[in-house]
């Protein structure tokens, strides 16, 4: 009986192993397959704004995974603070259009509403702190620059216009 138990479980060992290397062998051909499309795919890249996400994990982690499953998708990340959805997919196989009604139609159908996010540009004087990463400094001037905001004196900059409406030339125009 002793001997039994042994022979079967050398046998039973045997071929765990043997339908675990051809597992890992699939899985190996299967990430080579996916590396070959990629090389061969038609990359873009979609930002997408997501409204009716009430959770992070529930809904856009969803979003997330069931992009990342859909085909023609190379990869989707899904920020539930953001609301937004950044898609990078394989043009040939699908379009911003498609993805959009797929995220839409994920759930119940009505739950998400998917818009394309508009790229915001800033302006040359911006100095919000979203254009000023862009430009380590954008209100220091080297000392040949030859701007008008460079060359005004102190005096110039902080004087109003005529039809300034903010508070601080409103009490200067008062005095």
């Amino acid at each position: 009986m002793m001997k039994f138990l042994k022979i079967f479980f050398v046998a039973a060992f045997v071929s765990l192993t043997m339908i675990a290397c051809k597992s890992e062998a699939k899985k190996e051909e299967a990430q080579e397959q996916k590396t070959e499309t990629v090389a061969e795919a038609n990359p873009q890249e979609l930002s997408l704004n997501i409204s009716g996400m009430t959770c992070e994990i529930g809904c856009a982690r969803k979003i997330a995974s069931d992009l990342n499953k859909k085909d023609g998708v190379l990869e989707a990340n899904v920020v539930f603070n953001d609301s937004i959805a950044t898609i990078k997919y394989d043009a040939n196989k699908t379009n911003k259009a498609e993805l959009i009604t797929f995220v839409e139609g994920i759930g119940s159908g009505d739950m998400y509403k998917a818009a394309e996010a508009t790229k915001k540009t800033c302006k040359a004087d911006c100095t919000m702190a979203c254009c000023a990463k862009k430009d380590v400094d954008k209100k220091a001037c080297g000392d040949d620059c030859k701007k008008e905001c460079c060359t005004k004196t102190e005096a110039e900059k902080a004087a109003c216009k005529e039809d300034c409406t903010m508070a601080c030339c409103a009490e200067t125009k008062k005095a």
